[in-house]
């Protein structure tokens, strides 16, 4: 469309093409002026998915499984309004699309190795443990006949 910027990268060499983003462009809520009301500067980009081919397999599963609760018929929906401007909130919306794609389509985090407290530090806890009581114990008012 009218000179947007080519395709929105996710990560690497990935990217989304402009062939598979329908834009929709509605009027803003909230407050303005007299043009407010004439200009659609609201925008609502719709991303299918679920019938992608833009997407590496891996990534598309992991997104389907991670943005489910967002999808309606395997469409994600961005919505921008914040700007006055409906270019810069097609700029926004397309920013947010790709920022979600790369957050649910990001490798999982390595599985964390438990390690054992060693037995040092353990023994010093229970001494400065034992310490404290000790001085607390001291303060109790019983022996003050």
């Amino acid at each position: 469309m009218d000179g947007m910027p080519g395709p929105h990268v996710i990560r690497g060499s990935v990217s989304l093409p402009e062939s598979e983003l329908m834009w929709r462009f509605s009027r803003s809520s909230g407050p303005g002026g007299q043009h407010v009301n004439t200009s659609d500067s609201q925008v609502e980009l719709r991303f299918d998915l679920a019938r992608t081919e833009a997407l590496p397999p891996v990534w598309k599963e992991r997104a389907l499984e991670r943005l489910a609760g967002r999808l309606v018929d395997g469409v994600l929906v961005v919505r921008a309004s914040e700007h006055r401007s409906q270019w810069r909130n097609r700029e926004a919306a397309a920013v947010r699309l790709a920022g979600l794609l790369a957050e649910a389509t990001a490798p999982p985090p390595r599985p964390r190795r438990p390690t054992k407290v060693p037995r040092g530090i353990n023994e010093r806890r229970l001494r400065e443990k034992k310490q404290r009581s000790e001085t607390k114990r001291g303060r109790s008012a019983r022996d003050w006949s």
